[in-house]
């Protein structure tokens, strides 16, 4: 079996929040490195077609960065995959300020059908405390356009902001649902302060408050409550979505299913069954060097094991019986009596599911599993 999923990443922005670390370049109004870096994309792109490694893929995610900032670039790229494969699934990820309708019935046409959309809040103080530039009429105007283009739209919210509160969180969440068009899929994150960022060292500094774990908790409980009582389902520790509207890419990661990533960091991942699996991360922009990881079999268990404590249905009974075969049925039973005993997971139909409290400690069950490699 071979690649199934494809990842395309864009480490562009037209400026860096001030809490991401990921892999990004700040492009301002500037946009030639980003043209370049596409061009050099797109021929990557062809050069796995050629070798038939995109004859299987099911479901393409193109991230950033912020894609949509690569406007008729970006549209060319979603015409190149879709040269050598008919994904189910095929997500674009847009910020607010460089999506347009333009953009959005453009990328429908090269046959995007979904987008996921940064909003992550609907109040002006708390986009600007994390260095976001587009407002809260922008986020809604961007939503509303990827509908009208007949794209399923999944929008990210972001808890535990500096500045945040209990009621203007839950007015973020009562506003997006209350939009005219509203999304069909909605992701919702705690803050984090990795180190390095702008932000943990103003919040170092004194400079801002960033809210504590148990704030962050409480928000995560309340976004369960008001968006399991608008009809969107839980089916992952941060993912809600309306009937239909799960993200078949994401579960691809969370459930063992090969896929290939290319652009400057793009983490990929080939499943080899009993040999275990190979993962890589492209260290270039041109696709000539890889950093690469073996797992054994054991490891690549451990990681399923871990990955499916994320996810509503949990580990399911084939899974823990391939790992009772190859991790030892005493060390996985062990694991399993030891996150029941201690409320992280409960048993549901012959599944181990995680509980609220399993997903408020993740770190905590997801280590129980990840200890077995």
């Amino acid at each position: 079996m071979g690649y199934r999923a494809l990842y395309l990443h864009i480490p562009f922005c037209r400026s860096k929040c001030l809490y991401c670390d990921f892999d990004s370049s700040a492009c301002g109004s500037s946009h030639e490195a980003l043209d370049r870096y596409v061009e050099r994309l797109i021929d990557q792109v062809h050069a796995c077609g050629a070798d038939s490694e995109l004859s299987e893929i099911e479901t393409v995610y193109i991230g950033g960065g912020t894609p949509s900032l690569a406007g008729d670039g970006l549209v060319e790229l979603v015409r190149a995959v879709r040269t050598y494969c008919d994904p189910s699934e095929f997500t674009c990820e847009a910020n607010p300020e460089s999506f347009t309708d333009l953009l959005s019935r453009k990328l429908r046409q090269a046959g995007v059908s979904r987008v996921s959309i940064g909003v992550q809040s609907l109040v002006p103080d708390e986009l600007a405390a994390i260095g976001r530039i587009h407002g809260p009429g922008q986020a809604l105007a961007a939503i509303a356009a990827a509908k009208r283009a007949g794209m399923s739209v999944s929008c990210d919210l972001m808890c535990g902001l500096p500045g945040q509160t209990v009621e203007s969180w839950r007015s973020t969440l009562e506003h997006v649902l209350a939009a005219p068009e509203a999304p069909d899929h909605i992701s919702v994150y705690p803050l984090q302060l990795e180190e390095g960022t702008p932000l943990e060292a103003l919040e170092r500094s004194g400079g801002v408050m960033v809210p504590d774990e148990d704030f962050q908790a409480a928000c995560m409980e309340i976004a369960s409550d008001i968006l399991s009582s608008s009809g969107y389902r839980r089916y992952e520790v941060a993912s809600y979505a309306l009937p239909g509207h799960r993200c078949r890419h994401n579960i691809a990661y969370w459930t063992g299913v090969s896929y290939l990533g290319l652009g400057r960091s793009a983490a990929g991942m080939l499943d080899l069954g009993a040999e275990g699996r190979i993962r890589t991360r492209q260290l270039d922009d041109e696709g000539l060097r890889f950093e690469r990881e073996e797992l054994t079999c054991r490891e690549a268990l451990a990681e399923d094991l871990m990955l499916a404590c994320r996810m509503v249905d949990g580990i399911p009974p084939a899974l823990l019986g391939r790992a009772a075969r190859t991790v030892s049925a005493p060390a996985l039973r062990d694991a399993v009596d030891r996150a029941v005993a201690s409320g992280l997971a409960r048993w549901e139909g012959g599944s181990l599911v995680p509980t609220r409290r399993g997903w408020l400690e993740g770190n905590e069950l997801f280590g129980l599993f990840w200890d077995l490699a």
